[in-house]
């Protein structure tokens, strides 16, 4: 009998002969389908985007000619986009506490696998009119629960300067590398770890980067979007609406980068980016439940990096890195709650004092993104992430609790690239190591295996 292993191998032999042989594939959806450009036009590999397509996106969704006004728009034209991605998937944690027959606990390795499906996103962008563009983005999980991942409206090119756009609405902050067109998708490797860290025990939720946000954003570029610069104003929520949790804290998003022609190498990009930011550690109650949107003593955090994509023709790099720091009120666990169930484990009332010894928790993080792109239609990824403590909040605490190594690995090949639809056959596996957190304080790792089917139409 052949093994399952010798299929699988099998058909990746098939896949690389067929790529040789098909032609190279058109432009994705939407905007595809207003423009007609060939999807390699503004993608390294969907959904990642090039110089071009970054410059696209700056303009507001434009090219900056005559068919950007939807009034030019073939009447059946529809901006809208709809993706989601069924797999096989594997996982497997090395350390869980179960049950013993005796009454007691054991760690053991738990592992399952089956088929699957992502959640659904609804994609609707482009220009209400010339130099008004917008992005509708209704997203579900995988079980069909709705909400409003991106919802903006941006008005373009004010006072005819490529220096002065404002948007306005829930928007993903101005990151260069962005979480949202990443080329990973397993439940260990999807997210960048850097983006949502939180260390262990900290009640900050705020400061998570790869979130979108509620606010108002000023961006200005070069009009060749060489050079690169925002600033966003935020509501301190997380992205939640109703303002349940702070009744006055803002937080701010800066970033400025500088393109460079490396010659026939490519487009280089360095930059920076900084947040900082307050939220509540007090909360009024009702009944000992928190009232929503009462939340007062803000306590202070911010984050700062630096961002640079090195190209090298068809292998290039993505670089990040991140310091973080938090208020030791927020590292002694005090900061947001669940308003859905009223949960609140820690609340600054007055006369609340911090534990002896308590410090603002602070740490350093990095990733590096490596793709070698054979062509648009077939990319290899590699990531490898870091993030270590640098002082924990409590004394006593182990000096790695919380620190990560988080290791990815994938291959996407796009068979199918047009101005109506773009597929994908996404394979990728993903290691994660947290250290201290097995329920013996050992250090827990936990690794994903998935191929699946990314498209889009």
């Amino acid at each position: 009998m052949t093994s399952p292993r010798r299929h699988f191998a099998g058909l990746l032999v098939l896949a690389f002969f067929l790529v040789g042989t098909l032609p190279q594939a058109n432009a994705l959806p939407a905007f595809a389908r207003k423009y007609g450009l060939r999807c390699s036009a503004c993608h390294e590999a969907w959904p990642m985007l090039n110089y071009f397509g970054q410059k696209f996106k700056d303009n507001g969704y434009q090219l900056m000619n005559d068919r950007d006004a939807p009034i030019w728009q073939n009447p059946s034209y529809w901006p809208v986009t709809f993706r989601i991605t069924p797999f096989w998937h594997r996982e497997s944690t090395d350390k869980v506490a179960v049950d013993t027959p005796t009454g007691g606990t054991i760690n053991r390795q738990i592992s399952s696998s089956g088929f699957d499906h992502g959640g659904l996103d609804i994609l609707s962008g482009g220009t209400l009119e010339k130099n008004i563009s917008f992005l509708l983005v209704p997203s579900s999980d995988e079980n069909g629960a709705f909400h409003m991942e991106s919802a903006n409206v941006r008005l373009d090119n004010l006072f005819r300067s490529p220096w002065f756009n404002l948007k306005f609405g829930k928007f993903e902050l101005d990151n260069i590398v962005s979480e949202k067109r990443g080329l990973t998708l397993s439940a260990n490797g999807g997210a960048y770890q850097i983006y949502h860290f939180i260390p262990a025990g900290d009640g900050n939720i705020f400061g998570q980067i790869g979130d979108n946000m509620l606010g108002l954003e000023w961006m200005g570029h070069s009009f060749n979007d060489r050079t690169r610069i925002s600033a966003a104003l935020l509501s301190t929520t997380d992205g939640s609406p109703d303002l349940s949790y702070g009744s006055n804290a803002y937080s701010a998003f800066f970033a400025a980068s500088q393109a460079f022609d490396v010659g026939k190498l490519g487009t280089d990009r360095v930059g920076f980016y900084a947040m900082v930011g307050e939220a509540p550690t007090t909360y009024l109650t009702q009944g000992g439940v928190p009232i929503a949107s009462s939340g007062i003593g803000n306590k202070s955090f911010h984050r700062e990096g630096f961002v640079g994509l090195f190209y090298f023709g068809k292998l290039d790099f993505q670089v990040v890195t991140q310091h973080g720091w938090d208020s030791e009120w927020f590292g002694a666990g005090y900061g947001a709650f669940d308003p859905g169930s009223g949960d609140l484990p820690l609340n600054n009332t007055p006369g609340t004092t911090l534990p002896t010894g308590a410090r603002a928790p602070t740490w350093n993080g990095a990733f590096v993104e490596t793709h070698y792109v054979h062509n648009p239609q077939l990319i290899f990824i590699q990531r490898s992430e870091w993030v270590r403590m640098s002082q924990q909040a409590l004394p006593g605490t182990p000096s790695d609790l919380g620190s990560i190594d988080n290791y990815v690995f994938g291959v996407r090949w796009m068979p199918i690239m047009t101005s109506r639809a773009g597929f994908a056959w996404h394979n990728e596996f993903s290691w994660i190591r947290l250290a201290g957190f097995a329920p013996n304080g050992t250090d827990l790792t936990s690794n994903s295996l998935m191929s699946g089917f990314d498209f889009d139409f």
